[in-house]
């Protein structure tokens, strides 16, 4: 009877060892100290009833049991050693067409590179959406998975204000949600409003880089002249420019005395009014200090934008564009650049009311221009746009067509040799400094942003002229539309089959198999 109770012991210590190893993880020690008891009692219970033991393993039943026993416990253990090592080898899946669920390629690049410990804290309460708590959870998890140099945290400021002053949060931030950055005396927040309109991803990583000292490269989008504002006619790209992980601020030159350093690039669009001799100045001082612009101007801009990018080596026409062979109708001024047509090989890109990109005879030593976009042979220029008179053909190409619709140029550092040979020589321009300009800013406004492949050449001019300054991108996760389109015909066969092909399939299938078994 001792034995029996021994054995019954040993089984269920086996049982629940097992499970407790199985099922909670976090004290599985304690789970193999009881499956070490329970195979101690069983192996007590050999010892002190050996020869009715032997006889019952000799017996058939015995033999019969133990065999069921072996295979059992084999099962079981295959089970334990697969989920041992699911456990220590963890592995995520996105099957999705965009892997919309996992983090982008670029973000985990950078946060292997990571050198620096990064504190993540989040302050949620149960007021703040479960859709946003939830979520941020989630994609914290998916960085933590991705460095071990990021520590992960949640925190009620209901129930631990203390903790929510440490950190800063204020009732804002309390009401809201908000996710904390911090490494050293550096610290970022982030709002859950902001973690809700889909920027979680660009802000975290952000966040990451800035706190733990990685650079960002920053866009400047000049104003104070008439030029396109990026936080409403610019909004989309800067959309697009943040999603690249770029730093986008506006910058007024009437207000602020340089461009700063930091910056990588500096777009000027579409401005209406010329500059005054102080911004120019600064313009060109940072051009020369190895800077980067993006220059769009539209036809019949002013003269001092204009005489900026024939320091460059290019003019900017007075008239339209107009392209009767390869436009946008009905607008012939509405241009069309197939992928032949663009350095960039996009398929297409829309330019409404452009201005010609036209070489000078004689440019400044040093640069090298290569053309963006251009028009086919059969464009021309015309004065006021497409309603006015005559053509005004180059007198530089002596052709009508084909123009450039914008330009590359890029001057490259002279050797020494080559740069005491020109000392004093006014058209040379030593440096690394790079400078697109493009004939039209519309292209890339709010208006045609997603027309065509607009938005994608605005942004590859920026990385082009960005180039270089250590800076990781995370591509933007479009989700196309995806429509099947169905003819009558093709419409009534989905409706007929869907309803009754998969009964007719089982009523064929179930006939075969008894006309089988019938015959034999």
């Amino acid at each position: 009877m001792q034995t029996g109770i021994l054995a019954a012991l040993g089984v269920v210590g086996l049982f629940v060892g097992w499970l407790l190893t199985v099922i909670v993880p976090s004290i599985q020690i304690f789970g193999w100290g009881i499956l070490a008891v329970g195979m101690l009692l069983i192996a007590l219970v050999c010892l002190f009833d050996f020869r009715r033991a032997r006889a019952a393993l000799a017996s058939r039943q015995g033999k019969l049991g133990l065999s069921a026993t072996v295979r059992i416990s084999l099962f079981i253990g295959t089970l334990v050693f697969v989920n041992a090592i699911g456990m220590s080898h963890y592995h995520r899946f996105d099957l999705t067409g965009l892997a919309q669920f996992t983090l982008t390629s670029q973000t985990k690049g950078a946060l292997g590179k990571l050198d620096k410990p990064v504190e993540i804290v989040s302050f949620f309460t149960p007021r703040v959406p479960i859709t946003i708590s939830s979520y941020t959870t989630s994609l914290l998890s998916e960085y933590r998975n991705c460095s071990t140099r990021l520590t992960v945290r949640n925190v009620d400021p209901d129930l631990h204000p203390d903790q929510a002053r440490q950190y800063g949060v204020d009732s804002f931030g309390a009401e809201y949600g908000v996710v904390v950055f911090r490494n050293g005396g550096s610290q970022l927040q982030v709002f859950g409003p902001q973690i809700a309109d889909g920027e979680a991803e660009h802000a975290f990583t952000s966040a990451i880089l800035e706190v733990s000292g990685a650079k960002q490269k920053k866009v400047y989008f000049l104003t104070g002249d008439g030029e396109s504002s990026v936080s409403s006619d610019y909004s989309d790209a800067r959309s697009g420019l943040q999603d690249n992980l770029f730093q986008v601020e506006a910058l007024d030159l009437k207000t602020s005395p340089e461009i700063p350093k930091e910056a990588a690039v500096v777009v000027i669009a579409g401005p209406q009014q010329p500059p005054t001799k102080n911004e120019l100045e600064s313009i060109r001082t940072f051009l020369k200090s190895d800077g980067r612009a993006l220059l769009l101007l539209n036809p019949n801009s002013p003269l001092d934008w204009r005489q900026l990018a024939a320091d460059w080596g290019v003019e900017i026409s007075q008239g339209f564009l107009i392209d009767p062979s390869s436009h946008v109708a009905p607008d012939q001024d509405n241009l069309l650049v197939p992928k032949d047509r663009n350095s960039f090989g996009l398929e297409e890109t829309h330019f409404p009311g452009a201005a010609a990109v036209i070489p000078k005879d004689e440019k400044p030593r040093g640069l090298s221009l290569a053309p963006l976009a251009w028009t086919s042979q059969q464009a021309r220029l015309e004065e006021e746009g497409p309603k006015a008179g005559a053509a005004l053909v180059s007198a530089r190409s002596g052709r009508p067509g084909p123009f450039a619709i914008g330009a590359m140029i890029s001057a490259v550092s002279s050797s020494p040799a080559d740069q005491s040979a020109s000392n004093g020589d006014q058209g040379q321009l030593p440096g690394d400094r790079r400078l697109v300009v493009i004939g039209d800013s519309d292209f890339a406004s709010d208006r045609s942003f997603y027309d065509g492949n607009n938005g994608e050449l605005f942004l590859s001019a920026v990385n082009w002229l960005a180039a270089g300054k250590e800076i990781i991108s995370v591509d933007r996760k479009v989700l196309p539309a995806r429509r099947l389109l169905l003819d009558p015909d093709e419409a009534r066969f989905l409706d007929v089959s869907s309803i009754g092909l998969l009964p007719l399939l089982l009523f064929v299938a179930g006939g075969y198999v008894w006309w089988r078994r019938r015959r034999s």
